[in-house]
């Protein structure tokens, strides 16, 4: 190559170069820049103001994030903090604004605290006076009345049933749910609740209005509404340099005391470690069914083994077990060895129509119970060799297995 011709080779390659360092700078300010994505979960307590609520936190978190120059955002309101459990295991959120449970699960599953109020959330069964109900066991056989199931009230009520090895069911004679807790004091009062269970910022509200109630048992508190963050973000020092602002912004302020959040503080794993040993976890073993882990897995499919992902088609899309199939498990029964399957939703037809090949159930680990359920069904149709991978997709990707993602097949 004559050097006439070397000249101009090497002034592309250098500015080629050049454009290429130019392009993956604007590629990274473009990442730095992409909005944030915020779920902000009002918690239950007043029901009727879940929307005043969500825009007074996304009003002080947005000027905080400003402050802070940690970035925009795309907001999301919940009203569901069941699916914002599967969310915090799929991690489709940087931010999470949410009650102790949701931000339990968000702790295990790649996310770290930054603040909260560190007692802002407790559980009391509450009866009227002079009912003889004075302990745990002498609820037994009542009927008992309840905020909505994804409740943080709900999800502290049934931990401490469990920690005394019984449930819901076993326990009660029955089970009323209501979407207000407002609303159980009238079901105490017309006899229809023998006993109900609330918050106990709301018992004392009760209390302090006359009402002739006590309280029957208290949970430990758990933090109240909490912030959590991606933990990229954490490492990034966004995080530590958007918690004094959360601080200053929330602090004392009027519109956030009902939701606690005028009581901020650091917050650390540590203050978690009880809501979160209440969790909603799947039973370790199933009937007719063999629990295996990611290594079990990978030689299944390996030999042959139909993969069920019974998560939502979200979930799916944004990470999956390479060759897996997904059936969706709709699922509106409760976390519990005895749910009414009859309130879900899942397609056996989906399923191999050979019955004796094996089949591999799996959703968001062990908290997540579409898999157990799923599981259940399929031995329930004569599956003969079912196989339930409890540690689901969040064991496989913590295994370092590869990972498949957006489109469906």
């Amino acid at each position: 190559m004559s050097p006439t011709t070397i000249a101009p080779v090497c002034a592309w390659r250098a500015l080629r170069r050049v454009a290429g360092i130019a392009l993956a700078a604007q590629l990274a300010t473009w990442a730095a820049a992409a909005p944030l994505n915020v779920l902000v979960n009002p918690g239950d307590q007043g029901e009727q103001t879940r929307a005043a609520s969500y825009l007074v936190l996304r009003a002080a978190l947005a000027e905080a994030l400003r402050e802070a120059k940690v970035g925009d955002a795309n907001w999301v309101i919940s009203t569901d903090a069941t699916a914002d459990l599967a969310t915090t295991r799929s991690q489709m959120h940087d931010i999470f604004v949410a009650p102790a449970h949701v931000v339990s699960s968000a702790l295990r599953h790649g996310y770290v605290p930054l603040v909260g109020n560190p007692k802002g959330a407790q559980a009391v069964l509450v009866a009227m006076k002079g009912k003889g109900m004075s302990s745990l066991a002498d609820t037994a056989g009542k009927r008992l009345g309840l905020p909505l199931q994804d409740s943080v009230v709900t999800y502290l009520v049934r931990g401490e049933l469990n920690a005394a090895n019984t449930s819901l069911k076993s326990h009660y004679r029955s089970v009323i749910n209501m979407r207000y807790q407002d609303a159980l004091l009238v079901c105490l009062q017309v006899r229809e609740c023998d006993v109900v269970g609330v918050e106990k910022a709301v018992f004392e509200r009760w209390v302090a209005a006359g009402e002739p109630v006590t309280a029957v048992m208290q949970s430990r508190p758990a933090p109240g509404l909490s912030v959590a963050v991606r933990e990229s973000i954490a490492a990034s020092g966004a995080a530590r340099s958007l918690q004094p602002v959360l601080l200053r912004t929330f602090a004392g302020s009027p519109s956030l005391a009902r939701s606690g959040m005028d009581q901020l503080a650091t917050v650390e794993k540590r203050d978690y470690e009880y809501v979160s040993t209440l969790g909603y976890f799947t039973p370790r073993q199933l009937p007719g069914a063999k629990v295996v882990d990611a290594v079990a897995v990978a030689e299944l499919m390996r030999a042959g083994a139909t993969y069920i992902d019974t998560r939502t088609e979200a979930e799916f899309k944004a990470g999956h077990v390479p060759q897996a199939r997904l059936v969706p498990y709709v699922e509106k029964s409760a976390k519990d060895t005895d749910f009414d399957a009859k309130l879900d939703a899942f397609d056996l037809a989906k399923l191999p129509q050979n019955r004796a090949a094996p089949i591999i159930f799996a959703c968001n680990g062990a908290e997540c119970w579409k898999s157990y359920k799923a599981s259940l069904a399929a031995v329930k149709a004569g599956y003969k060799q079912v196989h339930w991978f409890r540690g689901g997709f969040p064991e496989w990707r913590s295994a370092s297995r590869q990972v498949a993602s957006a489109t469906l097949p």
